[in-house]
């Protein structure tokens, strides 16, 4: 298996569930927003290899593939926005240069797609047949279209040139190895109630979201991978959560006394963000086991092992 994005939040943990299969993976990550603590452990195992490059430029890999899968991009807001252009080319660049290796090793091609393809959805919840409600040039554009298109171009692949091709579309997703401040809601109350910071909240936080522990995501997508088909699947925990509910369960965790702080919310930031997992649960027979409360503790675990650390300042 090729896995861009091996040394990110995901990628890393899809590369350890295949590795327990039994299966070789060869890594790719140029380290934009990955992170090599997250496969150093690999370092010794011999099914395990690891280029570091940038997928959206040219890229050759030698020896024969069973699976392409594509993780490579920015995946939450303070990262696509500041790196606008690049989320762009992995989602266009980058997915068209997978899809290549996938098309000449006639390997299964697998694309890491998001529920940020819904926009601010009109539809609650949403289902894969929903076309989404997308600000192309809004600030989240370049995450939203640069993912959108390449859905666009998976399809295109698949029905032109008859490669098998898998969509996942990914909803919120935590647990260890997630990036310390990476702006992404879970991390974010976490490191700031470890650090006794205030936890910020846009709006009033009332706007819901789905938290799928990151255990539960992966066997999702492996088992999508396995045995699904190429019409995009949601991936992600039905259960709805106020981004206040979550501020609350952190801080009763972590037992700060940190206040909850609200600033004004961001362009587009979607209100609602709930998966229809129908298709998953009847074609893959999957569905997430891990609740809310206990996903959180694990997580918080890891951060607190992080404290003190140049990476939990956001320096390393």
């Amino acid at each position: 298996m090729l896995i861009t994005g091996a040394a990110g939040f995901l990628g890393s943990h899809l590369t350890d569930r295949f590795l327990a299969d039994g299966h070789s993976v060869v890594g790719l990550d140029n380290f934009i927003t990955g992170h090599r603590d997250n496969i150093a452990h690999l370092s010794s195992n011999p099914k395990f290899s690891f280029v570091e490059h940038n997928i959206s430029t040219y890229t050759l890999v030698d020896g024969p593939l069973d699976g392409v899968l594509h993780f490579a991009s920015p995946a939450s807001p303070i990262d696509y926005l500041k790196l606008p252009i690049q989320t762009l080319k992995v989602g266009s660049l980058g997915t068209h240069n997978s899809l290549g290796i996938a098309l000449a090793k006639k390997a299964r091609f697998f694309l890491a797609s998001t529920s940020e393809v819904y926009g601010d959805p009109l539809e609650h919840p949403q289902t894969e047949s929903y076309w989404g409600n997308v600000n192309p040039v809004g600030p989240r554009g370049v995450y939203d279209e640069a993912k959108r298109f390449a859905e666009a171009m998976t399809m295109a692949y698949h029905r032109f040139h008859g490669v098998d091709t898998r969509i996942v579309r990914i909803f919120n997703t935590y647990g260890p190895r997630m990036r310390p401040r990476d702006g992404r809601v879970v991390s974010n109350f976490i490191v700031q109630a470890l650090n006794n910071e205030p936890l910020t909240i846009y709006g009033d936080g009332s706007q819901t979201r789905s938290f799928c522990y990151v255990k539960d995501e992966v066997e999702g997508i492996y088992r999508l991978f396995m045995k699904g088909d190429p019409q995009p699947t949601n991936i992600g925990n039905p259960l709805e959560f106020t981004v206040r509910q979550l501020a609350e369960l952190v801080i009763e965790l972590t037992g700060t006394t940190s206040p909850i702080v609200a600033k004004p919310l961001p362009e587009d930031d979607p209100k609602v963000r709930q998966p229809d997992i129908t298709r998953a649960r009847t074609m893959l027979g999957w569905e997430p086991k891990v609740d809310l409360r206990a996903g959180v503790a694990r997580t918080i675990d890891f951060f607190r092992g992080l404290v003190g650390t140049a990476r939990m300042a956001g320096t390393a």
